[in-house]
């Protein structure tokens, strides 16, 4: 991708999964697991890890997310939260989808349980009581949901965005 094209694209998807995260901290959260979210923001990072051709793209897409998150609204809490979820949970995405082995639903559904599981680790570490991983199969069950829901929108979203010219250009390498 040429220099100017590329920084556009990766500002475009830093910009969408911002306004995500943002429309998602405005929207009640109809779960009855506390600290469950939709993680309408991945949906971002997954259409990136399947659109981009260089991972390095995707981990910095979602780090310069979280890092302007945590700028509007958040505390270091909020920042060590966002980190761990999003390192485990790219990290998963990343080595299932290298494998060929799993849908993007699967991997979708993999990222909303590890990162889940990244911020249970750090919760635990913060109020020093490993007696919170007792919650993680509650957030299991809804990371699993709303994995599977990220993923089928993922699946919808690449279609047609397969369909515009602007794709070619992004699988362009440098």
């Amino acid at each position: 991708m040429k220099k100017t094209f590329h920084i556009i694209i990766l500002g475009l998807f830093i910009a969408q999964s911002l306004v995500l995260y943002i429309v998602e901290g405005m929207l009640p959260v109809p779960f009855i697991a506390p600290g469950a979210k939709l993680g309408l923001a991945n949906l971002i990072t997954v259409i990136a890890l399947y659109a981009l051709p260089r991972k390095r793209d995707v981990c910095l897409i979602l780090l310069v997310r979280i890092i302007l998150a945590t700028a509007f609204g958040g505390g270091i809490n909020a920042f060590l939260y966002s980190v761990s979820g999003a390192a485990f949970s790219l990290g998963a995405m990343m080595v299932l989808q290298k494998t060929g082995k799993f849908s993007i639903i699967g991997v979708s559904t993999a990222g909303g349980i590890f990162h889940n599981l990244g911020q249970v680790i750090v919760a635990s570490l913060v109020v020093e009581n490993i007696k919170i991983m007792l919650y993680l199969p509650v957030l299991a069950v809804a990371g699993t949901g709303t994995g599977i829901l990220i993923g089928i929108t993922a699946i919808f979203t690449l279609r047609h965005l397969k369909k515009l010219p602007i794709y070619r250009r992004m699988q362009e390498g440098d």
